[in-house]
């Protein structure tokens, strides 16, 4: 067993499932400020009702996703030592104000929307999600900024074989994290609005409180679909800084061994072969790559034969190619997800804007139903891309992912934590899915009653309401 491979899988299915909630609580948050803002400007109380039932569902979501979160900065001491060695004082600093300022932020202020129903203002109320909504965004911001540095690093210095920040303001501004941040929120805004369609859809087809389902899918749809094409557009931009950056990801997330003709096809599928460094059946449209990189129908693309050699010359010896089948893959797994909520929200808006939503369409709320899963097969494929693109890098260009385990782990230690916190995260999923159905299933009718409790946690005893 190496221990290289075990702590990636370990680092993986641990960021992976604790992906499932952070997306999905930033996407919830926005929908529920935009509820809430709804009933404060037309006073009416089903505008008041959305913001609590969508409220349970987040805050379930919330919770868990803490729990699974606290795990991902252990693992940074537990089998990534040497790079925490290399990277803390770099990396650090975003965590930090992450964890001080960002989650603080949204921790206080949702105590004090949960709370604060009929004990707050409205207008104050409001200001409290609202408050939550944007702590949750600054959240993903300062991780992003963290993982930023480690597909472009920027703003530092090495001393003593340690990276050491120099430039605070260089960091923040890095361009990486400039297309990075804004790609994840849209996808995050998108996620929640899909979750929302897809519970609305199915308690729209069982016919229970179809009236209240009905306005929280179209306030859903809408956001669905200015999320999701906007998650196109900064994905293009994002392409294109990839060729400037990370040529080498660029080059796998296409399989394209050899430097491209110009103008440069884009490959739709490909029977990969890394070994012999060649595809063979493969399916392409003429120009498309290089308009993808370049917005414009012309110009070449790097391939990874001669980036090896460049980055042979550059860093040393060694393989600089990423698992090429798992990018090439991972990304047009990403672009077909996205497409297809792309489709799928335009034709709910044309519904919506034909006040066709009334008439019969079974076979498209059952399809929505199930789109629910795209945002996150959709996140899970980016995030793959992403990090297995970089390889064989933890820091691109500085530090090699081999270089960066804790020496003194060994292979059974981390195959014994890895089992753990697999069979740790089952039960938390299983628990998840419990609440959620629970809740879905009693319907909005039961937050009101949900929420007479939690007006005063504590009962004349002394003794916490549960």
């Amino acid at each position: 067993m190496d221990p290289v491979m075990l702590s990636r899988i370990q680092f993986a299915s641990t960021t992976l499932f604790h992906f499932i909630f952070v997306p999905l609580s930033i996407g919830l948050a926005l929908l529920i400020a935009i509820m809430e803002t709804m009933y404060v400007i037309k006073g009416k109380e089903e505008y008041k009702k959305m913001a609590k039932f969508w409220g349970h569902l987040f805050l379930i979501n919330f919770a868990v996703g803490v729990v699974t979160g606290i795990l991902q900065e252990f693992q940074f001491g537990m089998n990534w030592s040497d790079y925490s060695r290399f990277v803390g004082d770099v990396f650090g600093a975003p965590l930090a104000v992450e964890a001080l300022l960002a989650f603080f932020l949204e921790s206080t202020f949702l105590g004090l929307w949960i709370f604060g129903w009929d004990r707050l203002s409205k207008k104050l109320h409001l200001m409290c999600i609202w408050l939550v909504s944007i702590g949750t965004i600054m959240s993903a911001f300062w991780i992003l900024v963290a993982n930023s540095f480690m597909q472009r690093p920027v703003g530092f210095t090495v001393n003593n074989g340690r990276a050491e920040m120099n430039d605070f303001l260089a960091l923040i501004t890095n361009g990486q994290v400039l297309l990075e941040f804004p790609h994840t929120i849209l996808a995050a805004f998108m996620t929640g609005a899909f979750v929302v369609t897809g519970v609305s859809a199915y308690k729209i087809l069982k016919k229970k409180d179809v009236q209240f389902f009905k306005k929280s899918f179209i306030i859903a749809i809408i956001v669905g679909m200015v999320s999701s094409i906007g998650v196109a557009l900064v994905g293009h931009s994002q392409a294109q800084y990839l060729v400037e950056t990370q040529p080498m990801k660029m080059a796998a997330s296409e399989a394209l061994w050899e430097t491209s003709s110009d103008p440069a096809p884009w490959t739709v599928i490909a029977s990969i072969d890394p070994e012999k460094k060649e595809n063979g059946v493969t399916f392409k449209i003429p120009y498309l790559l290089s308009f993808l990189s370049y917005s414009k129908f012309s110009g070449e693309v790097i391939g990874m034969n001669e980036l090896q050699a460049q980055y042979e010359e550059q860093y040393g010896p060694g393989d600089y190619i990423p698992p090429v089948r798992t990018t090439f893959w991972s990304f047009r797994i990403m672009v077909a997800a996205g497409s297809a909520l792309i489709l799928l929200s335009m034709y709910g808006v044309y519904l919506v804007a034909r006040k066709k939503l009334d008439q019969p369409n079974k076979w498209f709320m059952r399809i929505m139903i199930w789109a629910m899963s795209l945002p996150f097969i959709a996140n899970w494929a980016g995030w793959i891309m992403t990090e297995i693109g970089r390889q064989p890098w933890t820091v691109f260009g500085l530090f090699k992912t081999e270089d960066s385990i804790s020496p003194n782990v060994s292979a059974g230690q981390i195959l014994f934590s890895l089992i753990t916190f697999s069979l740790a995260y089952t039960i938390l999923a299983f628990i998840l899915v419990y609440l959620f159905v629970r809740v879905i299933k009693k319907g909005p009718n039961h937050s009101d009653s949900m929420d007479e409790q939690s007006h005063d946690p504590f009962d004349k005893e002394g003794y916490h309401v549960s």
